[in-house]
């Protein structure tokens, strides 16, 4: 049985392929979000490296912040569901998770089931999200992807003390004017957006194991003040960014399972 998991965020697309839903035999991120081409373009490169066609998969399930524009999927799914059953398959241990994505930030209580028991999340601003750190590294001049290992080489306790990008953004320009080294105010980056992760986590409780999911997972930097705010190590999977597709084929696998029974 194959199903597919589209995970389409504001600015990304994920996408992966499941086999009988313990497999994965393709997986594809395109940095392209909703509204763009990038859904559309992640579909067909998944089916390209599976060497499958639209016609061979039992389940098409959509999740993210562009679901419903998704076309061609069978079903549509929350992300917050999602994300919990992908970062569930990915480490059965996992019990608090945070998704930092493009535009919000997330964070859930997962049961033994990869199920879903709680949630909270900030979706009024872009503070603390990948969208943040974008603004950040354009004021930097350094590449977005860069910010994390420059964050680890800091050896000063900086604090950006605003969490609005755009007061956060007057800060960072004050302290490149005052010469501040770039390491540094990195890490006072990092620590901001990781102090805002770790005050959402805290209103669902800590459980070890805690995970982080979303494309901000591969900030070095962030999850390492993450761990030392909540005092715990902060697990983060090779596939974390595509978390979300995968939860989405596994709805897949289930949804079918359930029609075969019926039947």
């Amino acid at each position: 049985m194959l199903t597919m998991g589209c995970d389409v965020g504001s600015t990304s697309s994920k996408a992966v392929i499941l086999k009988d839903g313990t497999e994965i035999i393709a997986s594809k991120i395109v940095p392209l979000g909703t509204g763009t081409k990038g859904p559309a373009a992640v579909y067909q490169e998944v089916l390209d490296l599976a060497g499958v066609a639209r016609e061979d998969l039992d389940m098409l399930v959509a999740t993210g912040y562009g679901r419903l524009t998704f076309q061609g999927a069978d079903k549509q799914v929350s992300e917050l569901s999602c994300h919990a059953r992908g970062v569930s398959f990915l480490n059965p241990a996992v019990r608090t998770l945070v998704d930092i994505g493009g535009q919000d930030l997330k964070a859930l209580r997962v049961n033994s089931r990869g199920g879903m028991e709680n949630f909270v999340m900030n979706d009024k601003c872009a503070a603390g999200t990948g969208r943040f750190l974008e603004v950040m590294a354009k004021i930097l001049d350094v590449p977005i992807g860069e910010l994390g290992e420059l964050a680890l080489k800091s050896n000063t306790k900086m604090i950006i003390s605003n969490t609005c990008t755009v007061f956060a953004e007057s800060e960072v320009v004050s302290h490149l004017s005052n010469g501040v080294p770039i390491e540094d105010i990195a890490a006072g980056i990092a620590r901001s957006v990781a102090n805002r992760a770790a005050s959402l986590i805290g209103r669902v409780g800590v459980v070890d194991t805690v995970a982080i999911s979303g494309g901000v997972s591969k900030n070095k930097g962030i999850v390492h003040f993450l761990s030392e705010e909540l005092n715990t190590p902060v697990y983060v999977s090779e596939m974390a960014q595509l978390a979300g597709a995968i939860g989405a084929a596994l709805f897949g696998y289930s949804a079918v399972l359930k029609q075969e029974k019926r039947e």
